[in-house]
């Protein structure tokens, strides 16, 4: 499991602007977020830093109110956000907070479309999904509310692919294929539907849209 941010990573992360997710810190401290999937650097100048959806969601964690004793829902973890891409050994325990969290960090995904397209569209991915392009197809999907893949159950499952800037979405049922592929349409995907030549098993080829 991944670790949790230091005490000084959480306090740069608090700091950041809850709008924008602007950071301010050391160069240590930015480039040890940025190492951490937590942070990236605007390629642009001033270069400055930003959460990444996944530093919002910790964010969120840090300054938000606890839950109230005895609400019943499990707590919000404190590890490092990661969409499911389906079929994990040991995937995060289903409910409220793990709802939460998906939102958050697939809000912060649209503040940081916002923020580093250059004319602030949120309709089309941003640099930082093309650059993590399964984690980015993953997370569109479950904040839609599409079920991911258990270890030995059906469900989607999102892969990487030889073909530069394009992920694989598997879904052994077909008419939850069509909504993953209506869904990533949506959220500024090219999606195509293919066939494996040996197996013929039906996949989704998903890419982010420029324009």
């Amino acid at each position: 499991m991944t670790r949790p941010p230091t005490a000084a990573q959480r306090r740069v992360i608090d700091a950041a602007d809850p709008v924008t997710g602007r950071l301010r810190g050391t160069q240590a401290q930015l480039a040890a977020l940025v190492k951490r999937g937590l942070a990236f650097r605007h390629p642009r100048p001033p270069h400055e830093h930003f959460l990444t959806p996944e530093g919002h969601r910790i964010r969120q964690g840090v300054t938000g109110e606890p839950e109230p004793a005895g609400s019943g829902e499990d707590p919000a973890p404190t590890g490092v956000f990661a969409a499911r891409t389906g079929g994990e050994p040991d995937p995060p325990r289903p409910g409220p907070a793990r709802r939460r969290e998906v939102h958050s960090a697939w809000q912060g995904l649209l503040e940081l479309r916002r923020m580093t397209n250059p004319d602030g569209a949120v309709d089309r991915p941003c640099g930082w999904e093309r650059a993590h392009l399964v984690r980015a197809a993953a997370l569109a999907l479950e904040a839609a509310g599409h079920r991911p893949a258990g270890p030995d159950d059906g469900g989607y499952r999102v892969r990487e692919t030889p073909q530069p800037e394009a992920v694989a979405v598997y879904e052994p049922d077909g008419e939850a294929l069509r909504t993953c592929a209506a869904t990533l349409q949506g959220a500024g995907w090219q999606v195509s539907e293919h066939r494996e030549p040996r197996t013929a098993t039906r996949y989704l080829l998903a890419s982010p849209r420029r324009a």
